[in-house]
């Protein structure tokens, strides 16, 4: 693949937007791994899932692999790779500031773990903070004087808050 082809077709993989919050890319997410062609000619992203049990993941698979042959590139292949597991730490800067100017409260820094199994701490935690102590912030008024409605909103990665100050609604993107 020449470097001008490579290039081409990692921002068309970069470019495609997350199912669950089209504000977002997979490359914000920090779901694209690579893209490579393999010694048989066909073109192969590598994406992470971010969490083993995600639901948007084949619609991505799917997305990727249309922008690659609406555009040339004839044999597409997404590969899954859990390892490393995604850690939301993987979100972009410009990532967490489309969440933010979208409503959305970004996730905080990623639990610290040693070696080992990745726990999914989905459970309920504590109403105002997260995983360091740090405090959930509302994306429309910048209050942390927020209350907890529901451990799980629109999908499992994602708590519904209210900020008690502007009153408002959001979801907070889940320290993973």
């Amino acid at each position: 693949m020449t470097r001008r082809a490579h290039d081409v077709a990692y921002a068309l993989a970069a470019g495609v937007p997350d199912p669950e919050m089209p504000m977002l890319t997979v490359a914000d997410l920090g779901v694209l791994r690579s893209v490579h062609r393999d010694p048989s000619g066909c073109t192969v992203v590598t994406i992470t899932p971010t969490y083993s049990g995600c639901p948007a993941m084949a619609t991505i698979r799917a997305d990727i692999e249309n922008a690659l042959r609406d555009n040339g590139f004839g044999a597409v292949r997404v590969d899954t790779v859990l390892s490393p597991a995604w850690s939301s730490d993987w979100i972009t800067a410009d990532g967490r500031r489309k969440l933010r100017e979208n409503g959305y409260s970004p996730p905080g820094p990623a639990p610290a773990r040693e070696s080992g199994p990745i726990p999914l701490t989905l459970g309920l935690g504590s109403p105002t903070s997260r995983p360091g102590g740090t405090s959930v912030a509302c994306p429309h008024c910048g209050s942390s004087a927020v209350r907890l409605l529901s451990e799980f909103s629109a999908t499992a990665c994602k708590a519904l808050y209210r900020c008690r100050d502007c009153r408002e609604p959001f979801d907070h993107v889940k320290e993973i």
